[in-house]
């Protein structure tokens, strides 16, 4: 029988995905390494438009859950760096038969 203390986690890591923007931000990076300001067009592409700050918070809980990741900087114009973005994880799941979480 599976663990619920792993069930509970999983569907803890799950909840916050399953909402927007953080659904629409992780099928942006699905497409390859994207800066904060092409994620942020693209979502105000799809009508979320937001402040950069709420972008920002997203992004920040996507990375706390080990889904997306700092793939670098880019540095234009001179202004400060860009920061770079793509996923970490493409897949999570459970076992159904030891109730153990996974991301791939």
């Amino acid at each position: 029988m599976a663990d619920k203390g792993n069930l509970k986690a999983l569907m803890m890591a799950l909840k916050p995905l399953l909402a927007e923007p953080k659904r629409s931000i992780i099928k942006i990076l699905s497409e390859g390494v994207k800066g904060t300001n092409e994620i942020y067009e693209a979502l105000k592409e799809r009508g979320l438009d937001m402040p950069r700050s709420t972008l920002y918070y997203h992004l920040s809980a996507l990375e706390d859950a080990g889904i997306i990741e700092m793939a670098g900087y880019r540095e234009e114009g001179g202004g400060a760096p860009e920061k770079l973005w793509k996923l970490k994880v493409r897949r999570m799941g459970i076992d159904l038969v030891t109730g153990e979480t996974f991301k791939e």
